[in-house]
């Protein structure tokens, strides 16, 4: 594909492993010279180089099993229906990727998101990035005073992907200086939560795995639904940024002051109150909720019921098959009625799941149970509902500060799709199918120069702005200054000193 490209410098092409970041001085901080901080020659290193890096920095960040990230360590091969590695390893080409940091990542919204200002503050200059390099090296610990630095840094490195991770109480690059390790600790990260749709695969039928339609999505749906309504109205956050993973799910950013704030045992207490099921939870009964409901699950019966209904058992038809109308059998409180619905549904092998739901009720006011317990059958149904509805949380993502989790906007290599920011109000008009590639936006770059040639009313457009990722970066644009805004009242009323948190 045709596409511009001002010459940088390339990646490192050897397959080589990278050490941490190095920790800044004050030249490094005081002018930006040719080479990042963190970077590798692109000659390779030197011999004076390889004496000047110590194994021990090298390969000690190793055992930092506390700092968890949401790289993948899996090597499993993709399942049937998923993009074939040959193919998908075109959108990490280094061209491609050097034209995508440089033509249309939207950094400078990036840093006022993650700075809470305009002017750079150690919000920024001390929160944690790591990046996946073209080689598959993985550099952790990696920090930048600016936007510009943190683009340099892409544009030098070219990685597939980068992750943020929190903000630390000394500049992360300065860590391996400090007399004592408890000194370099973190202080504050958005509480994050991940919504995968591998962990729907035992209820979804349309596909498995890595692979996702339209049909299956809407369980994403169901749960950004769900999570959202209760951050806002249970724990009262407003800013909240839901994201497209790039392939099968979403990341949700919680980003109020409070929330950032959040110690490890908060967090874990947010995402307790929101789990219900555990992703991959295998056979026998999953719900069993006590009574009289909690309003958050009130609140969220109300929403999933239609969902139920339309996307479950219309669309996803999951009772069809003979094994999984046994288990919707083994849910039910009455041995009676389970048998005569047993001997309606083998009279009927090919009965839908919608029929078969409907019969739940025919078949137990026919009186074929005189023991059955009509309130327990009504308790029965609503945690079927949440089973085949509830958002299934990897919650592990939630509990600690310092996780690490994928940036908005970076590529997803399998798929080349950008994750983009879902539209919360829209959140039911959201197609995963649809999100432009990096790719098909390139191309739209070039097709809007040749056609238009300079901007309209002489004004010049970003390159994301000629592309059918402006919609998206509009959106985290306005998240961003509505977020901006709070930040600067929040601050000013700590200061006035009339305020009072609880």
């Amino acid at each position: 594909m045709p596409h511009s490209v001002t010459p940088e410098p390339a990646a490192p092409q050897e397959d080589v492993v990278l050490p941490d970041a190095p920790a800044s001085t004050d030249t490094d901080s005081s002018s930006a010279s040719d080479e990042t901080p963190g970077s590798v020659k692109a000659n390779g290193p030197t011999e004076s180089d390889k004496e000047n890096v110590k194994l021990d920095d090298m390969f000690d960040d190793e055992e930092d099993d506390e700092f968890s990230s949401s790289m993948p360590t899996s090597t499993e091969e993709p399942s049937q229906g998923a993009m074939p590695r040959a193919i998908s390893a075109k959108f990490s080409d280094p061209e491609i990727m050097r034209a995508f940091y440089q033509r249309l990542f939207p950094f400078r919204y990036l840093f006022q998101w993650l700075n809470h200002s305009p002017s750079p503050t150690t919000d920024f200059a001390h929160r944690e990035f790591a990046f996946t390099l073209p080689n598959d090296a993985y550099l952790r610990y990696q920090s930048f005073p600016t936007a510009d630095l943190l683009r340099k840094q892409c544009m030098q490195l070219l990685p597939s992907r980068f992750e943020i991770g929190p903000v630390y109480s000394t500049n992360p690059r300065d860590r391996k200086t400090l007399r004592k390790a408890s000194a370099f600790r973190p202080l504050a990260k958005e509480l994050v939560f991940d919504i995968d749709m591998t962990d729907y695969d035992d209820i979804r039928t349309c596909c498995t795995g890595a692979s996702i339609c339209n049909k299956c999505w809407s369980f994403i749906t169901m749960a950004i639904k769900v999570v959202d309504a209760a951050l806002r109205e249970d724990f009262g956050f407003k800013h909240i940024l839901w994201v497209y993973s790039g392939r099968r799910g979403a990341h949700a950013w919680v980003c109020d002051r409070r929330a950032r704030e959040l110690d490890d045992s908060k967090r874990r207490a947010i995402a307790g109150y929101l789990e219900l099921l555990k992703g991959g939870d295998k056979g026998g009964k999953k719900v069993n909720v006590k009574r009289p409901l909690h309003p958050h699950l009130e609140r969220s019966l109300r929403i999933l019921r239609e969902h139920f209904q339309s996307d479950v058992l219309t669309l996803q038809d999951p009772f069809l098959a003979p094994e999984k109308s046994s288990h919707l059998l083994s849910l039910l409180p009455d041995a009676g009625l389970s048998s005569a619905l047993s001997r309606k549904w083998d009279a009927a092998p090919n009965r839908s799941s919608a029929s078969k739901w409907s019969d739940i009720d025919t078949v137990a006011e026919s009186g074929a149970s005189n023991t059955l317990d009509t309130k327990a059958l009504k308790e029965a149904k609503q945690d079927i509902v949440l089973e085949y509805t509830y958002p299934r949380l990897d919650a592990e993502v939630s509990k600690k500060l310092n996780h690490l989790l994928k940036s908005p906007f970076c590529v997803h290599p399998g798929t080349g799709r950008v994750c983009v920011p879902i539209d919360v109000e829209r959140v039911e008009e959201f197609d995963p199918l649809s999100v432009p590639t990096v790719t098909e936006l390139l191309g739209e770059i070039d097709s809007w120069d040749t056609n238009n040639g300079k901007a309209e009313d002489g004004k010049k457009l970003d390159d994301w702005e000629k592309t059918s990722m402006k919609g998206y970066v509009d959106h985290f644009r306005v998240f961003v200054a509505t977020l901006l805004k709070d930040e600067k009242s929040g601050k000013r009323e700590r200061e006035g000193g009339d305020s009072m948190e609880f």
